[in-house]
């Protein structure tokens, strides 16, 4: 069989055959208005606008500098709230738990759970358990569903317009770099996931009265594939500054080693954002407030150039183009 009749790791990237999978298989089967805008959680009609949102975590390993797979999941679905304008309130959890896991592995994952839970101003509310055969799992899978209030709707990419700024609230690449490394055992310690909630940074940001297009969190695929996202199909660019992305150094100087790109490695706490040119120095100043925001930068412009594409223009002066994530970097990333 083919690489196209079978699933691979590939499907799972966040990039190029993701993108497939649920264009040509998910998408025509369990279409609908809310599911077809495919962001990071949906809203959803009534007397009051919810915004709700899913997803599975399966790290490898499941403990890494700056997280583990239980800290993850809640900031993940916490994160995927926040990006469609709302504040998460509750949560749910399913664990799938694989025989022989050691109780204290559990223990640890669900303490980090609860910790993540009370700092990012979430509740628990409901969840399953179950167990594999062992050899049929690997330890321990999650996943997480969240719910929460509308605090605005976005108008998402499709408003976006040329000359808008685009924004990232902190250095990238972190998280899967830190994954990296800690499966390779090749270093640890001055590399740290970024892994946290936003529910605030994006509070604020809402609350500024800045015209924000849209935000997203750049994990799978990284923030090179996410403004790809942005792009695709429709009529305008984005032009990115190279000396402009945040990048810490030992980041780079780790990719460099792992034959990795930082803009398309998984970022776990940090966010995108595009808004109106005139909004973006107060924006970014909102964000700068705040720790989650601290390292926050205006990167790049959308312009009616390159339609379609997201460009680069490096610290020589010349332009790369930045596409979609194609293959698994880094499969079993978050």
């Amino acid at each position: 069989m083919t690489d196209e009749e079978i699933i691979t790791l590939d499907y799972g990237s966040g990039g190029r055959k993701t993108a497939r999978l649920i264009e040509q298989k998910i998408l025509p089967k369990l279409d609908n208005e809310a599911l077809r805008t495919l962001g990071d959680g949906a809203v959803l009609p009534g007397d009051a606008k919810l915004a709700f949102s899913t997803d599975s975590f399966v790290v490898d390993p499941l403990f890494f500098p700056g997280g583990d797979i239980g800290k993850l999941a809640v900031c993940g679905t916490v994160n995927d709230l926040a990006m469609c304008g709302a504040e998460p309130k509750y949560l749910s959890c399913a664990l799938i738990i694989e025989e022989g896991l050691p109780m204290a592995v559990l223990d640890r994952v669900l303490q980090s759970m609860a910790q993540a839970a009370e700092a990012a101003g979430v509740q628990i509310v409901t969840g399953d358990t179950k167990v594999v055969d062992r050899g049929r799992g690997d330890k321990l899978y999650i996943n997480t569903s969240g719910i929460g209030f509308l605090r605005k709707e976005l108008p998402g990419p499709n408003v976006i317009r040329p000359g808008d700024a685009v924004l990232v609230s902190g250095t990238v690449g972190d998280h899967g770099t830190a994954v990296m490394l800690a499966r390779s055992g090749m270093m640890e310690g001055e590399i740290r996931s970024d892994c946290a909630a936003l529910n605030r940074l994006t509070a604020a940001m809402l609350e500024s009265g800045a015209k924000i297009r849209v935000l997203r969190d750049p994990t799978r695929g990284g923030l090179a594939t996410t403004l790809n996202e942005f792009t695709e199909g429709r009529g305008f660019g984005i032009e990115l500054r190279e000396d402009a992305i945040p990048v810490r150094p030992e980041v780079r100087s780790a990719c460099d080693l792992l034959g990795l790109e930082p803009l398309y490695c998984a970022n776990e706490g940090k966010l995108t954002a595009v808004c109106a040119a005139e909004d973006a120095e107060a924006l970014l100043e909102r964000m700068r407030a705040l720790p989650e925001g601290k390292d926050a930068a205006i990167i790049g412009t959308v312009t009616e150039e390159a339609a379609g594409r997201v460009v680069m223009r490096t610290g020589l002066g010349g332009r790369r183009i930045l596409q979609k994530l194609a293959g698994a970097q880094l499969p079993r990333i978050c």
